[in-house]
């Protein structure tokens, strides 16, 4: 049976060979403990502390990074940022309401810790409007959370003007940026942001969190006080070589990946021509394709074409049930929302995966 064409970069990522290829060692030789004093210990220390590095590189100098399991749970970490500052009168938190649950319902569980939350609203191109956001921040405010790029419809926020209204209230910038690490330039007055080895490029089950260094974040996990005191925890020196590798060729093919993904999402604009494009248009990752057509039926079309993984919307949502929160906020009626799919693009598709796949999901979506 042929391979399936996978069009669903979103969710995940294949594991550069690259990646494979410098986390063996770490799986099969050296199995030292990193956080142990003798020589095996101290060389998977040192292998963790390179990787560190590699992850931190396209952030502020004025940082550092912690890992974690996941993305989600750098968030987690990341959130309890607001206690100290709840103590000094600040009680408010304001997520854009087309955050990656991750962050929305992270921020909603504060809630039960005194916190005013706000789903603060963005315009039909998903994009937020600065003069409203800059009204809604106040002395109060805690913490402002926006990503990156948007791991739904690929709209890529202005996250340097976002923090500069944040600060002048004196609140944080929390910056999700898992879809645009290694894609999409990392502003540098953020205050922490969150980033997933498995989307791009590297292993599942690691993650990263990336904070300014003058802000104290309390653990989650208490033990052994790994990981600066505040992830305790032994770390797998093989996931954080893979992590710090994946980073690593991030950013080395930055132009040529960017180049490639640019090929690939113009002839994929063409062949998908008589459909609507979800989200502004010019202020996106190009990785990222999503797209409606009236009157389909898309949980029908997935099922029709399994030739082509690709994706009704969020993975991590997928099992809810619950309509896309990111096209119903901006504005979609939910006959659109389950007309929409993602086709995510990556460093290994080539123009012929797009041609294949548009001709394979174009027939099915006129057939029904």
């Amino acid at each position: 049976m042929t391979e399936p064409i996978y069009l669903d970069n979103q969710a995940t990522t294949p594991l550069a060979p690259e990646v494979f290829e410098a986390m063996v060692p770490w799986l099969r030789d050296n199995y030292g403990n990193p956080h142990s004093t003798h020589v095996f210990g101290r060389k998977a220390a040192a292998a963790v502390e390179i990787a560190r590095e590699q992850v931190a590189a396209p952030f502020p100098d004025a940082g550092h990074v912690l890992f974690t399991g996941t993305a989600t749970e750098a968030i987690n970490l990341a959130m309890g940022a607001v206690l100290e500052l709840q103590e000094q009168g600040r009680n408010k938190i304001i997520v854009l309401a087309t955050e990656h649950a991750a962050v929305r319902d992270t921020a909603i569980a504060c809630e039960r810790k005194g916190f005013d939350v706000l789903l603060h609203p963005v315009e039909s191109d998903g994009l937020i409007d600065l003069d409203a956001l800059a009204a809604a921040i106040d002395r109060k405010t805690a913490l402002v959370g926006a990503m990156l790029v948007n791991n739904e419809i690929g709209v890529i926020q202005p996250i340097e003007a976002i923090a500069e209204l944040a600060h002048a209230k004196g609140a944080l910038m929390l910056c999700d940026a898992v879809q645009g690490y290694g894609r999409v330039e990392i502003p540098g007055n953020i205050d922490m942001a969150a980033v997933s080895a498995h989307k791009i490029y590297g292993p599942k089950g690691i993650g990263a969190l990336w904070v300014r260094d003058d802000i104290d974040i309390p653990p989650l996990v208490h033990g052994g006080g790994q990981e600066h005191g505040v992830r305790s925890g032994t770390l797998s020196p093989a996931l954080c070589v893979g992590m710090g590798s994946a980073a690593s060729l991030c950013i080395l093919r930055a132009q040529q990946d960017a180049e490639h993904i640019e090929a690939l999402a113009m002839h994929a604009k063409r062949l998908f021509s008589d459909w609507t494009i979800n989200g502004d248009e010019t202020q996106r990752y190009r990785g990222n394709l999503n797209i409606r057509r009236e009157g389909l039926d898309v949980a029908r079309l997935v099922s029709d074409v399994r030739e082509v993984a690709f994706s009704a919307g969020s993975a991590c949502a997928s099992g809810s049930g619950r309509p896309s929160h990111v096209l119903t906020a901006i504005g979609l009626k939910p006959a659109q929302v389950k007309s929409s799919i993602r086709l995510g693009f990556g460093r290994y598709n080539s123009l012929q995966d797009i041609e294949m796949a548009a001709k394979l999901i174009n027939r099915a979506a006129e057939a029904q």
